[in-house]
């Protein structure tokens, strides 16, 4: 449940409400993610507030072709954020259809194992993330994902932490608070996919939450400029570099590290590290984007020292940035395994459960997660597949 470390009486949400146990839905949660490496979905049984049943997974690896198309769209995101549909250039809305058909397909192999389910949380691929501007969007065609798998679904959960003055991200600590549990803080669980963020909980159950830099986008972008393969396969770049620590310091010099979590970022907001490491050769390249990736993580204020990081996301896989983190982190550094997580669908559950919060009006903005002056709920429902009588006999109506 979502913790308020409180020995008894209802859970509690973060602004204080009680957030009682509601009716349990099958829920498959898709996430794809910065890295672009593919689509991960996942099946929970959720009342928003615990889970009490984790079923199916898959993983659907990206063609390359596509993944090289949504890479080239998002130099030209920023300039097309908030068009509609029929207003986006044909390539837009041609990638769109390909990314919605792929997710399609995730959805129908969870089926395939599963049965059957009752909603489905829709993250969408995000292509450009700019709160301050009081953008943020994420690709993904939620009324053709529900004709084609015949399930409601909830998506675009960041627009109205956004348009509340929020950052809408991270979202995913509503989440990890819940696995948590009654686990004693100060404990920190660290999300490397693209982007990397945070999820502090003090000892008082206290939640602080962040990006806090990049996470594997740059040296996956490097690593495929370099060697061909869109990842630093076992680390094995960086271990054999060295890190270029001038050029460290002026990449750290950048004014985001000094503001305070909570705080978000776009994929392309340190695309210019890249050009800064140019100079270098692959190996100290990738080792300097390692080190990047590192410090900006153990320069994020904390209110308290965590005694444990549980690392999830495709990062906990390299060792050079696990390593490295051991090294410089106070306290145990772990995947989430330790913890009895699957690493590789935190996020995937994740918006299984945050649609099932969507659907029961319960909040996804907080201050001290996204940054939000209040308590908001967001995301929007989708049922294009479904008639009156459908819903009428169906997971909505027991």
């Amino acid at each position: 449940m979502i913790p308020s470390r409180q020995d008894d009486g209802p859970p509690t949400g973060h602004d204080g409400r009680s957030e009682g146990a509601g009716r349990f839905l099958r829920v498959i949660g898709l996430m794809s993610g910065t890295s672009l490496d593919g689509v991960d979905a996942a099946l929970i049984e959720t009342d928003g507030v615990s889970v009490r049943y984790r079923g199916a997974a898959v993983s659907l690896p990206y063609e390359a072709s596509l993944r090289e198309r949504v890479y080239a769209l998002f130099g030209q995101a920023a300039a097309f954020a908030g068009e509609t549909l029929d207003a986006l250039p044909e390539e837009f809305r041609a990638v769109e259809r390909e990314l919605t058909d792929a997710h399609v397909r995730a959805v129908q192999q969870v089926l395939e194992q599963e049965g059957t389910a009752d909603l489905v949380g829709f993250h969408g691929q995000t292509l450009y993330h700019a709160p301050e501007r009081g953008r943020t969007w994420q690709m993904g065609d939620a009324s053709r994902l529900s004709h084609l798998t015949g399930l409601p679904v909830i998506h675009d959960f960041r627009s109205a932490d956004v348009a509340a003055g929020g950052q809408g991200a991270p979202l995913a600590p509503w989440y990890h608070a819940a696995c948590l549990g009654n686990m004693q803080g100060p404990v920190a669980i660290l999300n490397i996919g693209g982007v990397a963020n945070v999820t502090f909980v003090g000892a008082d159950g206290a939640i602080l939450a962040g990006d806090t830099g990049p996470g594997n986008a740059l040296l996956d972008d490097w690593a495929l400029r370099h060697t061909g393969v869109a990842c630093d396969q076992d680390g094995a770049l960086a271990r054999a570099g060295q890190v270029d620590q001038a050029i460290l310091a002026g990449l750290m010099a950048d004014p985001f590290f000094a503001r305070p979590l909570p705080k978000s970022l776009d994929r392309q907001a340190f695309a210019m590290a890249l050009e800064r490491v140019s100079c270098l050769g692959a190996e100290d390249g990738a080792a300097t984007l390692v080190a990047f990736t590192v410090r900006s993580i153990t320069q994020s204020a904390l209110p308290e020292v965590p005694r444990g990081w549980f690392v999830c996301g495709g990062g906990r896989h390299n060792p050079s940035i696990m390593q490295a983190l051991g090294q410089t982190l106070p306290g145990t550094v772990a995947p989430v395994e330790a913890l009895g997580w699957n690493g590789d669908m935190v996020e995937a559950e994740c918006f299984a459960f945050l649609a099932m919060r969507s659907l029961r009006g319960l909040p996804l903005s907080s201050p001290g997660i996204t940054g939000a002056p209040g308590f908001g709920s967001g995301g929007r429902l989708s049922c294009s597949a479904l008639v009156p009588s459908s819903v009428l006999g169906g997971a909505f109506a027991r």
